[in-house]
């Protein structure tokens, strides 16, 4: 017999949601870097990512991140580094710097905003084929104060959401 109040099997149901929200997304964009679909991102797929975004790395600065993101030292970031590195920043400072730097990314004119059409446009370099209204419908589900557009507080709230810590665990 289950000891658990209806709000408590609530909480848990939307914790769950929550988790596999996140694990899709993150599923999502480990694919966009993933351009040969073979389930690894090389060190020229993510170079040819961080070129579209905008970002420009050397081969000695990509090849640092790369032994810093793969630990089994393959050549490859796999979907669990990946994750790993998506979900437990090491450094609090390091991580702001960059959400912020992910932030800036999106936010193209920098007025410390994300409009629909930025996030249209970055999306769309990214392979990501969608609308401006269907980029407008996104921002609609993180936009808190209702101005259209996502702030820095509404986009580091949406990109920290709280993953439970033994995700990987089976119940």
């Amino acid at each position: 017999m289950s000891t658990t109040t209806p709000s408590e099997e609530t909480n848990t149901t939307q914790k769950t949601s929550l988790y596999l929200e996140n694990t899709e997304e993150l599923q999502k964009v480990f694919n966009q870097f993933d351009a040969n679909k073979d389930g690894k991102i090389s060190v020229s797929e993510l170079a040819d990512v961080l070129k579209a975004m905008g970002s420009s790395y050397s081969s000695e600065e990509l090849e640092r991140a790369m032994e810093d993101i793969d630990t089994d030292k393959d050549g490859f970031i796999s979907l669990s580094e990946f994750s790993t590195l998506c979900r437990s920043p090491s450094d609090a400072v390091a991580a702001a710097s960059e959400l912020r730097d992910a932030f800036d990314l999106y936010d193209q004119d920098k007025n410390g905003l994300i409009s629909a059409k930025e996030l249209h446009l970055v999306l769309n370099r990214l392979g990501m084929k969608c609308s401006v209204d269907d980029c407008a419908r996104m921002i609609q589900s993180v936009d808190s104060d209702g101005d259209g557009n996502v702030n820095f507080a509404e986009f580091e709230k949406m990109m920290s959401a709280s993953i439970p810590a033994n995700a990987g665990s089976q119940p």
